[in-house]
């Protein structure tokens, strides 16, 4: 069932979208070679804290972190560990807060240091599919015109989505119903209404292999190894068009 969220739901949202905007600011800045991927979820943790809110990802699912922490060839639920990011990597940060019953949730990818072109290729067309798949989030759109018009910008960049992980509704959980592809057909899936707000998480790799989740039960990669990026916005349908509450990237 699909949840469309009052004006005072959604301003509780948008305080809480706000909030984890600064949070993964302040985070984003503490990145450097020789950081551990540890030390950045003890950040996180202890910043949602101060804001009064607990962390959406900490014991969900069993998920043992606060943070999710991506490098290179990860795609998503990179688990923070003693591993120090360095020169040339990217870095992919997902986090989430639930404050006043409601939840935030968003994602980018960094690079550290100065990177390949290949990477930077990579980051930029993720960010991008970002913003082509937000302008969609019209009243009266359906799922499969986001889904399709980030499927078809990153063929067209001659890069592939991840087909295995989705975006999704979001409000007094965490993961709300529609179900959101990277991929898909125009004119399909559930109708766009006023008061939905949606996940939009393109994950962007180098290669069209199939992905897999590391022997950790979490940490999702591309078959063959291959770099791969994530960048995730949360957005409101309204009357006069997509409302970006936060966003990775730019």
């Amino acid at each position: 069932m699909i949840e469309r969220k009052s004006s005072s739901e959604l301003e509780i949202m948008r305080d809480n979208a706000n909030i984890l905007g600064s949070i993964l600011d302040k985070i984003v800045d503490m990145v450097e070679p020789g950081v551990t991927t540890l030390e950045l979820d003890k950040y996180a943790e202890d910043l949602i804290s101060d804001a009064g809110g607990s962390p959406a990802f900490k014991n969900y699912r069993g998920y043992p972190s606060s943070l999710c922490t991506s490098i290179n060839e990860e795609i998503v639920h990179g688990i923070p560990s003693d591993r120090q990011v360095v020169k040339g990597d990217i870095l992919s940060l997902d986090i989430g807060i639930e404050r006043k019953g409601f939840f935030a949730d968003f994602a980018t990818t960094i690079p550290v240091g100065e990177v390949n072109g290949q990477a930077e290729d990579l980051i930029q067309v993720t960010n991008d599919a970002l913003t082509v798949g937000l302008s969609q989030v019209n009243v009266g759109n359906r799922i499969g015109d986001v889904s399709h018009a980030i499927g078809s910008f990153v063929k067209d960049k001659s890069f592939y989505v991840v087909r295995e992980f989705v975006g999704h509704g979001i409000g007094r959980d965490m993961h709300e119903d529609p179900q959101i592809p990277n991929y898909g057909d125009p004119g399909t899936g559930d109708r766009i209404q006023e008061g939905m707000v949606l996940c939009i998480e393109p994950m962007v790799k180098l290669d069209d292999e199939s992905t897999v989740v590391l022997d950790d039960g979490w940490t999702a990669v591309p078959a063959g190894r291959e770099l791969s990026a994530h960048f995730e916005g949360m957005v409101a349908a309204t009357n006069s068009g997509p409302d970006v509450l936060v966003r990775g990237g730019s």
